[in-house]
């Protein structure tokens, strides 16, 4: 046993110089505003906690090159059109079987009451959440949808979607899992964005135990599918990966690359979030490791220097601190209500928007409010006539951004 010890300490300390060296050397090669390519990326998110500053160094450099000086958010309401889930993944408190306490789908009176009270608060942005297509196993659900007139749940977000629109200054971004592309088209004439996350590329996680055991609607290329028929259809996408669920390193740098990949293509993909796991109870992966501090760093770094003219971000509700994520290379915040809870972690409550704001300006950079479509995208929704487009027209100020309300 001391000889087999002995080995394994040779092996760690004859591989750290070239650890080091590989990191030095994917340092040195970085060229500004390129992507970097996979064997870089694989060296950099394995960087020690001493190479961790110079790493951060060159993210947030990038990050400057594209969106210098700022760091966005979107003020939301967060509408969780129903927590009826077809999907049985091992970090979800949000979905719920209909005999579940706390089961629940929103009624358009519903919808309506929390997205007016959001306007009231300067809120351009109404997210829906929701299960993927729970009437297909589920049929208490197919009741509740025959009770309010719609034929499916794809059908009703449509309509709540058009609600929105029509009777608020909100504009809906619909997060509603796999669609078709025809649904793809019907969505997009009433949001001016929407979203999918990718999580991860790996189908292992699809295991009996895994993270995405028992989990039909998390294929990833059934996702990847998705995203691409969004992409063929130039409406600004949403994704992004979830860490800490049993995926690899070189699976985090994977995903990354399947979204760059289709970024490269169609141009579509507004925003890249990277997201960590947290562990709750009553969950089956309650007792799994979360993501160090450390690990989300790099795995943000090593984002920004994959996709270095995409706009990244990192949920500050989910780390403690958040303040060094601006030093990773995010340029935005993601969504944060004054309002509505974080449905998908409740436990987790959105950083007060003065505080953000003081924390982000001591990290020398400014906040401000953009819409749930980022500035860069908006001419190509504007193009499209219809109530859409003169909703966004009405909510975009010369820069793209949210025109400032007046709150209550």
């Amino acid at each position: 046993m001391y000889h087999s010890f002995q080995v394994t300490l040779t092996a760690i300390t004859a591989s750290a110089p070239r650890q080091r060296a590989a990191f030095s050397s994917a340092l040195a090669a970085l060229c500004p505003g390129a992507p970097i390519s996979r064997a870089s990326a694989l060296h950099l998110i394995r960087c020690g906690e001493d190479e961790l500053p110079e790493l951060l160094a060159a993210a947030r450099a990038a990050k400057e090159r594209f969106k210098p000086g700022v760091i966005t958010y979107s003020r939301k309401v967060f509408l969780p059109l129903t927590n009826l889930c077809r999907d049985y993944c091992g970090y979800c408190t949000f979905r719920r079987d209909p005999s579940d306490a706390g089961a629940h789908t929103m009624s358009p009176d519903e919808v309506l009451t929390v997205a007016r009270a959001g306007e009231k608060l300067g809120c351009t942005e109404a997210l829906f959440s929701l299960g993927d297509k729970p009437e297909l196993i589920f049929p208490e659900m197919r009741q509740t949808l025959r009770r309010l007139g719609y034929r499916s749940t794809l059908h009703y977000l449509e309509a709540m979607c058009e609600l929105v629109l029509r009777e608020t200054t909100l504009l809906p971004h619909p997060n509603p899992g796999l669609l078709s592309a025809e649904w793809i088209t019907r969505l997009a004439a009433v949001s001016p964005s929407m979203g999918l996350m990718l999580e991860t590329t790996n189908a292992s996680l699809l295991a009996s135990g895994a993270a995405h055991d028992n989990a039909p609607d998390k294929v990833p290329a059934k996702r990847l599918r998705t995203i691409e028929e969004a992409g063929k259809q130039n409406v600004p996408f949403t994704t992004g990966l979830l860490i800490g669920i049993g995926e690899s390193l070189e699976d985090r740098v994977d995903t990354l690359l399947a979204i760059r990949d289709l970024h490269e293509r169609y141009g579509h993909i507004q925003e890249v979030i990277v997201q960590n796991f947290r562990a709750k109870r009553a969950i089956p992966m309650a007792n799994s490791p979360e993501p160090t501090a450390g690990e989300m760093l790099r795995t943000v770094a090593v984002a920004r220097l994959l996709l270095p003219s995409v706009n990244m971000q990192a949920p500050p509700n989910l780390s403690a601190p958040y303040d060094d994520l601006a030093d990773a290379g995010i340029n935005d915040w993601g969504g944060i209500s004054p309002l509505t809870p974080d449905y998908i972690n409740p436990e987790k409550p959105w950083p007060h928007l003065e505080q953000l704001r003081l924390r982000t300006e001591a990290k020398g950079f400014t906040l401000r409010q953009r819409l749930p479509v980022y500035p860069e995208f908006i001419a190509g929704v504007i193009a499209r006539p219809g109530l859409l487009s003169e909703k966004l027209r009405a909510a975009a100020n010369d820069h793209g951004l949210a025109k400032l309300k007046r709150t209550a």
